[in-house]
């Protein structure tokens, strides 16, 4: 599946863990009606929670210390619906640079590969 890396402040990592941990489907505040209202807006039914995800700072990845970066992982359509929400709830928020991304993508695949070399192991 495609994958982006974005990268914003660090101030903007609580705000960032909101927006994609957030499922409205799964929000029991939420009555029926507003639910009814989420299913017809385009923009509330972008739900990252249900993407592959990974905040990462920037200290995390040896690069700069300032900085947080988020990893999605999902369809062509998801990523470009994706990118005005984030750019419409993230004050700041833009797609790493090429280098950067690729950077970050491979590091994320390979910490994924090993984790599910170590379930292999242990359940074998």
């Amino acid at each position: 599946m495609p994958a982006r890396v974005y990268v914003a402040q660090i101030s903007k990592q609580q705000e960032l863990r909101k927006l994609v941990a957030y499922d409205p489907y799964l929000d029991n505040a939420l009555k029926e009606e507003d639910l009814s209202k989420i299913r017809d807006d385009e923009m509330a039914n972008i739900i990252f929670a249900r993407q592959d995800c990974v905040i990462k700072e920037g200290a995390a990845l040896n690069l700069e210390r300032e900085k947080v970066y988020l990893y999605i992982s999902a369809t062509d359509e998801f990523l470009e619906k994706a990118d005005k929400k984030l750019k419409a709830q993230i004050e700041g928020i833009e797609r790493a640079d090429q280098e950067i991304e690729q950077k970050i993508i491979a590091t994320i695949n390979e910490e994924q590969s090993k984790a599910e070399s170590g379930f292999g192991f242990i359940f074998g």
